[in-house]
């Protein structure tokens, strides 16, 4: 059985009873990083053996897991933080196991996309996760104009580093969207920031963006009275 475990986005609290069950019974802890999720499994008394399976190695890693899947051993994916397969590598190892009808199971907690919705005051009901914006400014400029007049909420990942100009680009291309930035998603320095793209930039300008970030992008900001 290949179960493919939720882990916390940073509160190391913020993993379910089952998930912690799961990683103590598993054969085997297949994840991004093994230095990050061994602090989860020392925290919670974890035995279980780690191996690595991470963008770089997921092609040869991948056959391997299946073949140990395949001899009748259980194997629990996880991913730095949050759920495994949603903009990350465990997405080639489950469609792989599915192909080979590998039996799988959910294991279900944190997710930051759905943390930092919740938290941004805006219309959830309807939303669209567009995982990381492209890198180079010429496709993320063109990837975001092709989202005028989206009625939905619109959520993507974004890193510390790459966040002013990728809201100069939303400022450019979707001028009249409010934006919400929510960063640190359950540490000690949580911060939901929201506004225009111009004025987002003014605050993180000065104040040095910091961890990852979730931008949702909305035309939809209208009173409920």
């Amino acid at each position: 059985m290949l179960y493919i475990v939720s882990t916390p986005i940073g509160n190391l609290k913020d993993i379910t009873y089952r998930g912690v069950e799961t990683l103590k019974s598993v054969d085997l802890i297949a994840a991004e990083d093994t230095r990050h999720t061994r602090i989860l499994c020392e925290h919670y008394d974890i035995k279980t053996p780690l191996t690595s399976y991470f963008e770089h190695n997921k092609i040869k890693k991948s056959q391997e897991l299946l073949k140990f899947l395949s001899e009748g051993k259980n194997v629990a994916l996880v991913t730095d933080a949050g759920t495994p397969g949603i903009s990350d590598p465990g997405f080639h190892l489950i469609r792989l196991a599915k192909e080979n009808n590998i039996p799988m199971t959910a294991v279900p907690g944190a997710t930051a996309l759905i943390a930092a919705l919740t938290l941004s005051g805006l219309p959830c009901h309807n939303f669209v996760f567009e995982g990381f914006l492209p890198v180079k400014s010429g496709a993320r400029r063109k990837k975001l104009e092709q989202l005028k007049g989206e009625e939905r909420t619109v959520v993507f990942y974004e890193s510390p580093h790459r966040l002013i100009k990728a809201l100069a680009d939303i400022d450019a291309a979707l001028k009249d969207a409010h934006v919400v930035c929510a960063r640190e998603l359950t540490k000690k320095f949580e911060e939901v920031r929201e506004g225009t793209a111009a004025e987002l930039i003014s605050h993180f300008t000065k104040t040095n963006p910091r961890g990852e970030f979730v931008l949702l992008v909305s035309f939809d900001k209208k009173p409920l009275s």
